[in-house]
């Protein structure tokens, strides 16, 4: 048969638990903010809670008792979603991103040689460059813009991509990249 203290303070374990719903709630979604799991959580922190039933004594605050269960349900399920979170590349996946990213600071570095390089350059100089590579304007176009002849930028032209390229083996060899 039954004990009626024990109806008794089962009914007042559900009234206190009924009634710290909305905080309990609440109070999870604070912890979790935009989080669409915190609703999963607040219901395993009402398991957890109903679970531990028999720990809570009467008369002491159930509120407080409640959310320090909550907060370890929160902390559990961060720990998971950390755990998750993790990802494990194979040996392949490993290399290939190593190999862009060495790519792409291979290409940074040459970039920026280029740039310094071209800092060094006569301003007339980098123009012509610059119209040559960067605008779609004719070479014919340009020379007849400056008074010059095609040939005679043509010649000017080899002569800076020479300059331009030892300069930049010069600084990339200075950087330990060559």
């Amino acid at each position: 048969m039954n004990d009626p203290s024990q109806n008794d303070s089962e009914a007042s374990f559900v009234a206190e638990l009924t009634a710290c719903q909305l905080p309990l709630t609440l109070y999870i979604r604070s912890l979790l903010p935009g989080d669409p799991a915190a609703g999963d959580v607040a219901q395993q922190a009402n398991a957890r809670i109903w679970e531990k039933r028999g720990d809570f004594e009467l008369g002491t605050n159930f509120k407080a008792w409640a959310f320090a269960i909550a907060r370890f349900e929160v902390l559990n399920y961060r720990k998971q979603q950390a755990r998750d979170a993790r990802l494990v590349f194979g040996p392949d996946l490993e290399q290939t991103i190593a190999n862009e990213i060495e790519q792409k600071t291979f290409l940074e570095e040459r970039q920026e040689a280029l740039r310094e390089c071209m800092e060094n350059l006569r301003p007339r100089d980098r123009e012509l460059l610059t119209q040559r590579y960067a605008n779609s304007a004719t070479l014919e176009d340009y020379a007849q813009e400056v008074g010059r002849s095609v040939n005679g930028l043509k010649v000017t032209l080899h002569r800076l991509r020479s300059t331009l390229l030892e300069c930049m083996k010069r600084r990339l060899r200075n950087w330990g990249t060559v």
